[in-house]
């Protein structure tokens, strides 16, 4: 939720780049740097004072007008597309149609990344950003780069719309919507830390009412890129400020009075590799997450855990090949943020994705439409800092607003 990115899976576009460890998906990817490293304190400074300067420059403004998504990329950027993909997604399970890129006005040459859809189908969210060239400090400034939505009327997505929480500078990202609360992550001024975790609401056609979730997810818990059950009485995230290593795990947290309880890891699930950026199946018997693929995949991959009891099976790995922060609707229609990457592992841009399920109403003849086997394109431009030794360890480089 990044890095989305990614979700590269969430998901890093920068901001999963912009503070991996939160000190407290990593701004879509991302090795993790120390608590304590050098790279986290200068990008923090940077942040802040940027911030500062947005906040006295915002109140000359106080509207701010949201560019058009496609004339805010570079004329240099070239739409990716299964054609010119060195690293095409891989489904290993028979349930699913092959994957393809989502139809209609989602996917740009830009990066979309850390995908979220209603159970319903009928409202999608996901972080955007120009270019994956960009540092974060940049994103702040550019007005494009956050929180979109598109809504479903009949069968056609309609033009996404950016989501404003905030009338100073924010760089917002990680979404999840749970009825007509929207929970996501933010670098704003007035944090708790560097990213905290806010709510807004849905009224009256309009996305407001935004508040901090508390100092005791932000800060005692520390907690990164979440899921919360259908009741809303749990969360699923992946490691906060819990004495963590190298990799992250997955813990919950339950609602109690005044609060949440002490996270606990999930059961039979987190192993010394990496699991994050959870989903949960609306009914809570499959668990999904983003680790690094076991079959001997490059970059992140999708895994699946069927309960069983109180614990959950062996995880099975489901997509591979720069794959991660799946969401999923009703109907088991699995949504992800796939990174494209050149031959030499740099990162050129992210695009949603979709394996149909095959007993979904959009299986076969839907997905047989979703490509323009015409549309090849040369690949183009050349992420920050993202090299071989970031993608095989994890996750989702790229685009967009991840926590840790």
């Amino acid at each position: 939720m990044c890095v989305p990115l990614l979700g590269p899976l969430e998901k890093s576009l920068i901001w999963k780049n912009a503070i991996p460890n939160r000190v407290g998906h990593c701004p879509i990817g991302c090795g993790f740097l120390s608590r304590k490293g050098l790279i986290v304190i200068v990008v923090v400074v940077v942040l802040v004072a940027v911030l500062m300067i947005a906040a006295i420059l915002s109140t000359l403004d106080s509207e701010t007008e949201v560019p058009l998504r496609s004339d805010t990329i570079p004329a240099d950027v070239a739409k990716g597309t299964p054609a010119t993909d060195y690293f095409k997604p891989v489904l290993h399970l028979d349930d699913w149609e092959d994957p393809v890129p989502m139809s209609g006005p989602i996917n740009t040459a830009g990066a979309e990344d850390s995908p979220f859809i209603t159970p319903d189908g009928n409202r999608f969210f996901f972080f955007f950003t120009p270019d994956v060239r960009v540092p974060a400090e940049k994103q702040l400034l550019d007005k494009v780069t956050g929180i979109w939505w598109s809504q479903k009327v009949g069968s056609v997505w309609t033009e996404p719309e950016k989501i404003i929480l905030n009338d100073d500078l924010a760089l917002d990202g990680a979404e999840f919507v749970l009825g007509d609360t929207l929970w996501f992550a933010s670098i704003r001024a007035g944090n708790y830390g560097e990213i905290d975790i806010f709510t807004a609401q849905y009224e009256e056609g309009e996305w407001g009412n935004v508040e901090n979730a508390g100092s005791q997810l932000n800060v005692d818990y520390d907690i990164g890129e979440f899921h919360l059950t259908a009741d809303g009485n749990t969360i699923y995230f992946h490691t906060g400020n819990l004495g963590y290593g190298e990799n992250m795990d997955l813990w919950t947290t339950n609602k109690v009075a005044g609060g949440w309880s002490q996270p606990v890891k999930v059961p039979d699930v987190n192993t010394d590799s990496t699991e994050g950026y959870p989903f949960l199946t609306q009914d809570g018997s499959e668990l999904w997450y983003t680790g690094t693929s076991k079959l001997g995949y490059t970059g992140p991959a999708i895994f699946r855990c069927i309960k069983n009891g109180s614990g959950w099976d062996p995880a099975v790995e489901v997509l591979s090949n720069f794959a991660g922060e799946c969401t999923m609707d009703s109907e088991g229609n699995l949504y992800f943020v796939h990174h494209y990457f050149s031959s030499n592992l740099t990162m050129l841009e992210a695009d949603i994705y979709v394996a149909y399920h095959k007993s979904s109403s959009r299986s076969a003849s839907a997905a047989s439409i979703e490509v323009d086997p015409g549309l090849a394109i040369p690949a183009f431009g050349e992420d920050i800092q993202q090299q071989v030794s970031i993608a095989s360890r994890y996750p989702l480089i790229a685009s967009g607003q991840e926590r840790r």
